[in-house]
């Protein structure tokens, strides 16, 4: 079935959404999981779509966050140097192509230096305006990503569309009062406002308004 969406401007997310990096990440993960003895299952179910540190709280509550915060350096410079097998999420580069005239951002949980590595070990431009973990004070599913993004744009939440994949993202896009296009196999299960399978369905078509998608 195909939908249209009226827009101005598009809000992405970045692991999951533009990158496929879950071999990565779960790598990173993985082992921290086991340097703490902790259900592997449990800490993969945590992760997605939070900074690093609010991951560690959830997973260990009673640790002092300052060790957090430190740890979580040591870990997005590991991430930062392990890239193998982050690739492209299908039809991410066309849809930057088609988006690179238009308002657009990327906003990730990621800091500005992972950012650059996956994508760029992706292949994919990154959008003139990105949103990274040193420009916000709360991680997803904190709206405050998608606020700053749209308020640097001048839209109102509501003429934003954000594409992300993992339930905190979603619940952030949702909770900026934001409508949400949910990427991916697993995004379904988090209510997002539209469905697509990857991003090869995704069609953008300038208008006097702004510029509609079109979702096959």
């Amino acid at each position: 079935m195909t939908q249209i969406i009226s827009a101005r401007a598009v809000l992405l997310d970045m692991d999951g959404t533009l990158v496929d990096s879950t071999a990565a990440v779960e790598r990173i993960w993985l082992a921290w999981a086991a340097a703490h003895d902790l259900d592997p299952t449990h800490v993969l179910s945590v992760i997605h779509g939070r900074q690093g540190h609010e991951s560690m709280a959830i997973l260990l509550p009673e640790r002092d966050h300052a060790i957090n915060l430190t740890e979580n350096q040591s870990m997005l410079a590991n991430e930062s140097n392990d890239v193998e097998g982050v690739v492209a999420i299908a039809g991410a580069q066309a849809l930057l192509a088609a988006l690179t005239p238009l308002p657009h951002a990327i906003v990730t949980s990621a800091d500005v230096t992972l950012m650059n590595a996956r994508m760029n070990q992706a292949q994919l431009a990154v959008p003139a305006l990105a949103i990274t973990a040193e420009h916000v004070t709360a991680s997803k599913p904190d709206p405050e990503g998608f606020l700053h993004a749209a308020a640097l744009l001048g839209f109102d939440p509501a003429d934003c569309v954000v594409f992300e994949d993992s339930g905190a993202g979603i619940r952030a896009g949702k909770a900026a009062g934001m409508r949400v296009i949910g990427v991916g196999p697993h995004a379904a299960a988090h209510d997002p406002d539209y469905v697509v399978a990857d991003l090869t369905g995704v069609e953008v078509t300038a208008n006097e308004e702004g510029f509609t998608l079109t979702l096959q």
